[in-house]
């Protein structure tokens, strides 16, 4: 095999009270990419889209993970990527994740498989760290692995999978740029105890309603009185938005990994569209320009691979 396609799929991370360490999978939207081996040991990105992402492989997310599977596998040629982006770069839906899941996932097929979903998160963390600064993985958990993921840890990586029933989720971009680097800058350098305790706890029982099918705990559960005060700010009438989407029916939600992106999540797909209707006739009165999405959560997998 000498070309592969992937379909990389958006993700939502911290899920409101799992800050940097809990998120999930969309079946949509999705970047569709294209890795084929080319003789040379070296990257080359095509883009086929309008957003100015650089082609030059050490600065984009792309180009960076491709090379950690180049050195990890000890190979003596390269990759050739083409990439066309439905997820819009800082969205707060995962796009850098998407790009660098996509690359070591259709890279590893091309080579046969050689690295274990782990080590692919773990070679993908170089392209997070060139989006971010920060060798996070809680998009490219559920990226690669599927359904929710919570990371315990990276270094050493340790990703845990997590059981869930149906749940749908309703996501509102608004067409306004968050850079994660700046909205995490805004973070909290110190953490009241009482605080971070009342988090640790809302994470713990969300992980337990998730694996219980208790939708009333799932929805008591997602709650953050450390990170959200801090980032809604940054998303025109937050407020009004999430409080008219429970009152929607949606069991919870908040911001999607560092905005401006928020999801909400429902019990049935009726509902996550009610949700969505309500989305657009609230956020229509601000007068800026958004997209919405309403898809399953889906334990089938992350990335996938139509070679």
């Amino acid at each position: 095999m000498d070309e592969v396609k992937v379909l990389a799929p958006a993700t939502v991370s911290n899920v409101v009270c799992g800050f940097d360490c809990l998120g999930f999978a969309l079946e949509q939207p999705f970047d569709e990419m294209t890795v084929r081996k080319i003789d040379d040991r070296a990257v080359r990105i095509i883009n086929h889209d309008h957003f100015g992402l650089p082609t030059d492989p050490t600065k984009n997310v792309a180009g960076v993970a491709l090379q950690s599977v180049i050195d990890a596998a000890q190979i003596d040629f390269g990759f050739e990527v083409e990439v066309t982006k439905h997820i819009k770069p800082g969205s707060g839906i995962g796009s850098s994740a998407a790009s660098a899941c996509g690359a070591v996932v259709a890279a590893n097929r091309l080579l046969g498989d050689p690295f274990s979903k782990l080590e692919l998160v773990g070679l993908a963390m170089a392209g997070e760290m060139l989006a971010s600064g920060s060798r996070h993985a809680d998009n490219l958990a559920p990226g690669i692995f599927g359904g929710f993921t919570l990371v315990r840890s990276t270094e050493p990586l340790d990703i845990v999978q997590l059981d869930f029933p149906p749940l749908f989720a309703t996501v509102i971009h608004p067409q306004i740029e968050v850079k994660t680097a700046d909205a995490r800058a805004m973070l909290p350098t110190q953490v009241p105890l009482k605080e971070a305790v009342r988090n640790w706890s809302n994470l713990g029982s969300l992980v337990a309603g998730l694996a219980k099918a208790d939708y009333d705990l799932i929805g008591r559960s997602m709650e953050d009185t450390i990170v959200e005060p801090v980032r809604k700010s940054l998303i025109p009438r937050f407020d009004e938005l999430k409080s008219g989407s429970l009152a929607s029916g949606a069991l919870g939600g908040g911001i999607s990994g560092s905005g401006p992106s928020v999801f909400m999540l429902s019990e049935t797909s009726e509902i996550a569209n009610g949700v969505a209707a309500f989305m657009e006739n609230h956020f229509e009165t601000t007068g800026i320009s958004f997209q919405i999405h309403t898809s399953p959560i889906t334990s089938k997998g992350g990335v996938v691979v139509r070679c």
